[in-house]
């Protein structure tokens, strides 16, 4: 394929999110029929909830990958490729191989059509068939009921938490949104949590062969530091000792429930450990040296992401330390504030350049009372700006998009120069 007909396609797709989400099954249940059913080729374990999915998913799918299993990896949004997105065995699938399928799927998608994420998500399913894939694990994108990831059948389901994010599709209160996150479920069939427990009951009501951290297994954690975390679970199917290194309290409750998920699909306990040991999540309190300073990377976008990224801090012994900070305009960005600026010694408010969801940076200023605050246009102006005050650590924090934009000024790396909305 020509590089005009690559960058056709995937122009095309990313214009898609311009037509915002739609929820339902029907146009992505029609898009996998004309593609032959390719999610019957491998078993599925679809990983929801409003925080903490896609860090319970990547550790899953190292410990299965330990395991000796062929893992495909399916997540949203990307940081700075596409091709992030699709991922077997640790590694992304080659733009070819991704561009090709693509352009095969797009009169298909557009013959039904599918939103941008449905054809992202059909599109997973097509390329783990073609790689041979063994288990699939699909990170939910918006709730669950209706998202596309659930017209996939699981053999298990994994619901991280439940927290106000959505609020405006999900509902406005923690029972709405959990009934809606509730819907990745199947009755008989195996399944985990670390939901709140007043929220269990509401979980359970879909007839799920459900564990729940904090009932049916027990979670305990050694905090190690920069170094991650011990992991304890205990659980029907026996216990594991890892030692995970996600950061933060949140960080070691999502390699504790992907544990107890492995544990349900069968891997030893040497294959969990292995997993939890090898895990990358870039930008998730992801840490990177630059110039000096110790830069702290974390998508938290509303403000229980917020919350635990701040208690991260504390138990890390961080008591202040500057923020760049800037995040959609549909967030709930004074609550995430609300949690970031006791920690702040100084605000540095920027914006995703390519998202056209970001809030004007200026519009932030009222969210940091008391904080010496600098206002920047774009991701290098602020981290201009962040270099002439030397300090030893800093937080970049308030939308994964922001993060996409600013993790290849810090390594150094090129970076797609298209519109982010999804």
């Amino acid at each position: 394929m020509s590089d005009a007909g690559v960058s056709g396609d995937l122009a095309w797709v990313f214009a898609r999110q311009r037509f915002g989400m739609h929820p339902g099954l029907g146009r992505v249940e029609a898009l996998l029929s004309r593609l032959g059913e390719p999610q019957r080729a491998f078993r599925t374990v679809l990983v929801g909830g409003t925080n903490g999915k896609g860090s319970t998913a990547a550790s899953l799918a190292a410990m299965l990958r330990a395991g000796g299993v062929r893992a495909g990896l399916f997540t949203s949004p990307h940081l700075t490729r596409f091709t992030e997105r699709f991922v077997v065995d640790g590694a992304e699938l080659p733009e070819a191989e991704v561009t090709a399928a693509l352009a095969q799927m797009r009169p298909l998608a557009e013959e039904v059509g599918a939103s941008f994420f449905e054809v992202i998500t059909a599109l997973g399913a097509l390329l783990f068939r073609r790689a041979g894939v063994q288990v699939a694990v699909m990170e939910v994108g918006l709730g669950g009921r209706l998202d596309a990831t659930n017209a996939l059948d699981p053999v298990l389901s994994v619901l991280t938490n439940v927290g106000l994010d959505h609020t405006e599709v999900l509902g406005d209160t923690h029972e709405a949104i959990a009934r809606e996150k509730a819907g990745i479920l199947r009755a008989g069939r195996p399944a985990v949590t670390g939901v709140a427990l007043d929220l269990l009951p509401i979980l359970r009501a879909e007839g799920a062969d459900l564990w729940a951290l904090g009932q049916e297994a027990e979670l305990r954690v050694q905090g190690l530091g920069w170094d991650g975390s011990e992991v304890t679970v205990a659980s029907p199917s026996g216990t594991v000792t890892v030692h995970t290194p996600l950061l933060g309290a949140h960080g070691a409750a999502n390699a504790g429930l992907a544990a107890l998920a492995a544990l349900r699909l069968g891997l030893s306990p040497a294959a969990v450990q292995a997993g939890a040991r090898a895990v990358q999540w870039p930008g998730r309190f992801e840490v990177i040296p630059w110039r000096g300073t110790r830069m702290l990377l974390d998508g938290a976008h509303n403000p229980e992401g917020a919350q635990a990224v701040a208690a991260a801090l504390r138990a890390l012994g961080v008591e202040g330390l500057p923020v760049v900070f800037g995040g959609a305009g549909d967030k709930d960005l004074a609550g995430v504030a609300a949690a970031l600026r006791p920690l702040a010694s100084a605000v540095v408010l920027t914006r995703a350049v390519l998202s056209p969801r970001a809030a004007d940076p200026a519009d932030l200023a009222d969210l940091f009372p008391g904080v010496p605050l600098t206002v920047t246009e774009n991701p290098q102006a602020a981290l201009d700006a962040l270099a002439a005050l030397r300090a030893p650590q800093a937080l970049v924090c308030g939308s994964l998009y922001l993060l996409g934009e600013v993790r290849p000024l810090l390594l150094g790396e090129s970076a797609e120069d298209r519109e982010r909305w999804q």
